[in-house]
């Protein structure tokens, strides 16, 4: 995984040697991992207990189970959650934070806090934002090399469009 595509910058690294050292592609593994909005909601609700397969599907509005799936094997692979198997007929399955799980709740409780206290400001700016983009002309903000209507200029002359 590239540092680019988890949105991590070289802050997040200090104390490396170089932002694309070995160590700080490491920390930008675990950073995307567990800064996924899913991974963060399926460790507050193993934080205090041990939760089933379906459980949790139910209690994280949203989640496909192809996504729970996916995201309780990365977090199982990761060290922070235990899959355990119980041998009855039909199988049940319940998935607990591991010790090293358990040790990011403070983090993980501290940032959902910080959330909280801090919704009036984020909705501020939000409506801020969405005020200034209905302003400005075709309601989209204007990259470098596209034409008015927000296509690429490759694009428009790909598909004829010059001088329309």
């Amino acid at each position: 995984m590239r540092q680019s595509e988890t949105g991590v910058t070289a802050a997040a690294c200090a104390g490396t040697e170089r932002p694309q050292s070995a160590e700080c592609r490491k920390i930008s593994q675990v950073l995307a991992r567990v800064g996924e909005k899913w991974s963060v909601l399926i460790i507050i609700m193993l934080a205090d207990a041990p939760r089933r397969f379906s459980d949790l599907k139910r209690s994280i509005g949203g989640i496909s189970q192809r996504m729970l799936t996916l995201c309780l094997r990365g977090l199982e692979r990761d060290g922070l959650v235990k899959r355990t198997v119980f041998p009855v007929v039909p199988p049940r399955v319940e998935y607990e934070l591991t010790a090293l799980g358990q040790s990011l709740r403070e983090p993980v409780t501290q940032l959902a806090s910080w959330a909280r206290s801090h919704l009036g400001e984020l909705d501020a700016a939000r409506a801020e934002f969405d005020r200034r983009a209905q302003l400005e002309p075709s309601g989209r903000r204007a990259r470098p090399g596209t034409t008015p209507a927000g296509r690429s200029a490759g694009a428009a002359r790909a598909s004829g469009m010059r001088g329309r």
